[in-house]
């Protein structure tokens, strides 16, 4: 399973890589927003950071708008993929850059039926937001298991990429049901190493080494 980090933070990036478990990054509008300064600056230097994909959205409604946009944001790198948003005009978008080489993802996708339409369109990735999902009272995993089944069904190529993580539990789920690639915050990053019994083990260790060294 692949991991993303969702972030537009370079120290969360930095700090992901060197523990080996980043495998590329996807930022948003809002991630941007919150690093401050340019922009452009700061996308730059995450595509020179990160050697796997890097999702960068475009903003633009109409499908002209948003090849445009994806033209202009392929420049920052080899490994950039284009977000694109999940509507009639975003699967003309995805369609076009599917014929020119460029790898999309679908973003904001939350029934089965809008993953199937990206992945005819010709999707890279497919991104269903599944924390949004079981926050309005909906199983948010059940998408994800549906989502697999339709692509292993047809033999699409387009990865299940798993955003709006939470927790770790949906990390595991994810990874259970087997879906490509999880989009997870380094907060949740954080706390997938964590275990009490694993804390509690090193304590012991080092409580009984300070005795051997008395």
């Amino acid at each position: 399973m692949e991991f993303f980090l969702d972030t537009a933070n370079l120290d969360e990036i930095r700090r992901a890589n060197a523990q080996g478990l980043m495998d590329g990054v996807t930022t948003n509008p809002t991630l941007l927003s919150h690093e401050g300064g340019d922009w452009r600056s700061q996308m730059e230097a995450i595509c020179q950071e990160v050697d796997g994909p890097v999702s960068l959205e475009v903003v633009g409604e109409s499908a002209e708008e948003m090849i445009r946009e994806a033209e202009d944001l392929s420049a920052f790198g080899d490994n950039v993929v284009i977000k694109i948003p999940m509507t009639s005009e975003g699967l003309v978008a995805t369609r076009t850059l599917y014929r020119k080489g460029v790898q999309t993802n679908v973003t904001l996708v939350f029934s089965p039926l809008q993953a199937l339409m990206a992945a005819k369109a010709g999707a890279t990735y497919v991104s269903p937001f599944v924390g949004r999902l079981d926050g309005i009272g909906h199983d948010g995993m059940e998408l994800i298991r549906q989502i697999r089944t339709i692509f292993d069904n047809y033999d699409f190529p387009t990865k299940v990429l798993v955003a709006s993580i939470r927790h770790p539990m949906h990390v595991l789920e994810a990874a259970l049901i087997g879906a490509d690639t999880a989009t997870v915050p380094f907060k949740v990053l954080s706390e997938l190493v964590k275990h009490p019994l694993t804390d509690k083990g090193l304590a012991q260790f080092n409580a009984d080494w300070d005795k051997l060294n008395k």
